[in-house]
């Protein structure tokens, strides 16, 4: 009997420790990735760019972008036109949280009766919904060396900037609740879909459409949605009839230098890694930039016979939005051509075309990022080369038209939309009597004291 015990015993030890080894192992294996993650390898060097160029990237908006548009509005609505920013940034960041980092890079997965293959080519996925399935072991796998809280945060930068750039289109007009209506419904139906087709898996990469740092994505996106507002609200009061004249232009150098060095984090940020791609991007960034300032002034100067300031300031601005989509995958020497160029086609879009079109594209949305994206995206496909960048291997500049058709038709359409059910809801405009008073003090109860 007391044999048997102890053999019971014995067993019930050996059971018990089965069970809690079991447990224990369980405890301790890693949870199932999700479709787009692999685990974390970590490149600290490229983990110490990407940190800084996040930074870079969001210093763009805050308060780059919101000082180059606050000082060219007119005094009553400079507190609006900046906190429209912050707002924008605000609500961006909770909808890529959310649903947006997964809809753009997420793997699509199969629904209806479509393969998950199918449904890849055209968005993301809700497995990463409010970053479930994070965890600081994960890497996306387009930059395994990358925690992916980086990465996420990274991509949000773009994410932020591109809807802050719409704003431009109907300053000194919009409500501040339907602007931020639009930002929402917006980062979701129209800037994740394309983020995804170009950047995230989608059809566009796939069938060799080039978007080094954000050309088609960003700046089109962006441009394109802002003529279809500015027609949609219809001019401000008093446009065309008096004169509407930027209130500090020093405010908008601050601005634009904000955003010129932020541009390094934008467009050699887009390498990934800290490495000669990156180094070129950055060469090429600085480049542009000052052949499009210098271009835009030449052609002031012969229409106007005087360069203004916020003119040679938006020359740079033009020069930085036409690189971006070839930083990484253009010699300087074309990078040069490409800055050379888009100060005409951007004073082009920004005075001659408006004025003969007669909408009030309030601080040139469309003509510099709008136009001036639209013509780096095509001379990428002349100018890429594999010497530079293997993944330029077969560009074209019919693939790049094709890619630049789909993003102009998904975002002027679906951007009508989102108007509409803005229109009905939260509305749009203000009131004629607001608009005189100042969006300052009747949206946000402060306004600027003359000095």
């Amino acid at each position: 009997m007391t044999r048997l015990r102890t053999g019971l015993v014995s067993v019930l030890v050996v059971l018990a420790g089965g069970v809690a080894g079991t447990a224990s192992a369980a405890a301790s294996a890693p949870p199932a990735l999700l479709a787009h993650q692999v685990p974390l390898v970590l490149d600290g060097a490229a983990t110490g760019w990407i940190l800084t160029s996040t930074a870079l990237v969001l210093l763009m908006t805050l308060p780059g972008l919101a000082l180059f548009y606050g000082g060219m509005v007119r005094r009553k609505n400079v507190i609006a036109t900046i906190t429209q920013s912050l707002g924008v940034a605000s609500v961006v960041t909770l909808a890529w949280f959310i649903a947006g980092y997964g809809l753009s890079f997420g793997v699509g997965q199969p629904i209806g009766g479509y393969s998950g293959d199918e449904v890849q080519s055209y968005i993301g996925s809700f497995q990463a919904l409010f970053l479930n399935g994070v965890t600081i072991t994960t890497a996306h796998s387009l930059a395994p060396g990358l925690p992916e809280f980086l990465w996420i945060a990274y991509q949000l930068t773009f994410a932020i900037i591109t809807p802050a750039l719409i704003a431009g289109a109907f300053a000194e007009r919009i409500k501040y609740s339907g602007l931020l209506l639009f930002t929402g419904l917006w980062t979701l139906l129209v800037y994740a879909p394309i983020c995804h087709w170009v950047w995230g898996g989608g059809f566009l990469g796939a069938a060799g459409v080039l978007d080094f740092a954000g050309g088609a994505v960003v700046h089109v996106n962006a441009g394109v949605a802002g003529l279809v507002c500015a027609i949609f609200l219809g001019a401000r009061k008093g446009y065309g009839k008096e004169s509407i004249v930027a209130h500090n232009p020093v405010l908008t150098m601050i601005g634009a230098s904000l955003l010129l060095v932020g541009w390094i984090g934008f467009n050699a940020g887009s390498a990934w890694t800290a490495d000669s791609i990156a180094s070129i991007a950055l060469l090429n960034t600085i480049l542009a930039a000052m052949a499009g300032s210098l271009t835009w002034k030449i052609v002031e100067i012969m229409e106007k016979r005087k360069p203004s300031l916020i003119g040679v300031l938006s020359g740079l601005i033009a020069g930085l939005v036409a690189i971006t989509p070839a930083a990484g995958l253009v010699d300087p020497k074309g990078a040069v051509i490409i800055g050379l160029a888009s100060g005409p086609v951007c004073y082009a879009a920004s005075v001659w075309i408006k004025k003969l079109l007669r909408y009030d594209d309030s601080l040139d949305a469309f003509g510099i990022h709008g136009a001036g994206g639209i013509l780096g995206a095509v001379l990428t496909g002349v100018f890429a080369s594999a010497a530079v960048n293997g993944v330029a291997e077969g560009a074209s500049v019919a693939k790049q038209v094709w890619g630049l058709g789909v993003t102009i038709g998904w975002s002027a359409v679906v951007t009508f939309l989102i108007l509409i059910v803005c229109k009905f809801t939260t509305g749009l405009r203000v009131t004629a009597a607001q608009e005189d008073e100042g969006l300052d003090g009747h949206l946000h109860g402060e306004v600027m004291e003359s000095v």
